[in-house]
């Protein structure tokens, strides 16, 4: 197998990538904040909030995943009378997807992070006078972040793997490509270097995360 060869095969896996890493940058973009905003629309105190808000987490987090994609795809155009003005492009029906499937995990995430702060901590913030939106911005979130932290970066990591389900959808990612080389030229190698690549990502990310909680360990 020479350079020249795997060169070739390489470049349309890489512009694969490139896919593959814009959609992990729009979803987690979107998600995280939505993810904060359900979270605190289950602290609701107007319970139909609350229980649409958990009602809604529960859908997302009991289907797969790969059903809503098909679902935003090819389902909401056939809805009867509204179907044709819900054609969305393929990637931006994965983008609405991913972000709607993830903001849901990101939520109970959240919900955790909250959970785990003391009570002591608002009662300290009264005796010192803080007021409510002081006491949330500069007590209670910095706990949340830094406590929700490990797992916001686990379920980022699946995100980047998950991403591998835009093959499904016919959007051409890392995984569509190295399947075409397969297909084509009766080879296994596509696969070890699609999984090369997402080793990559993933350690970038994981480096990432790694810094992130040092710096807020030590803030």
């Amino acid at each position: 197998m020479s350079p020249d060869y795997i060169l070739n095969m390489l470049k349309p896996m890489l512009e694969g990538a490139q896919m593959t890493v814009l959609l992990f940058l729009i979803a987690i973009a979107a998600s995280i904040p939505l993810g904060f905003l359900l979270t605190l629309a289950i602290r609701s105190r107007i319970r139909a909030v609350a229980w649409l808000s958990h009602g809604y987490i529960y859908i997302m987090r009991g289907t797969p995943l790969l059903l809503q994609l098909l679902f935003i795809c090819f389902g909401l155009p056939l809805i009867p009378g509204v179907g044709e003005y819900l054609v969305l492009d393929r990637f931006v029906a994965a983008c609405l997807g991913f972000t709607l499937n993830y903001a849901a995990y990101f939520a109970e995430i959240f919900r955790g992070g909250l959970l785990a702060i003391d009570k002591g901590q608002y009662e300290a913030s009264q005796v010192l006078g803080l007021s409510r939106w002081h006491t949330t911005t500069k007590v209670i979130l910095p706990q949340m972040f830094r406590v929700a932290l490990p797992a916001v970066s686990n379920e980022s990591i699946t995100l980047v793997k998950d991403t591998a389900l835009l093959y499904a959808v016919a959007v051409p990612e890392l995984l569509h490509y190295a399947q075409t080389v397969v297909n084509r030229d009766f080879t296994i190698v596509p696969f070890f270097i699609a999984g090369l690549i997402y080793l990559i990502m993933t350690l970038l990310l994981t480096l990432f995360f790694k810094w992130l909680e040092h710096r807020f360990k030590f803030e």
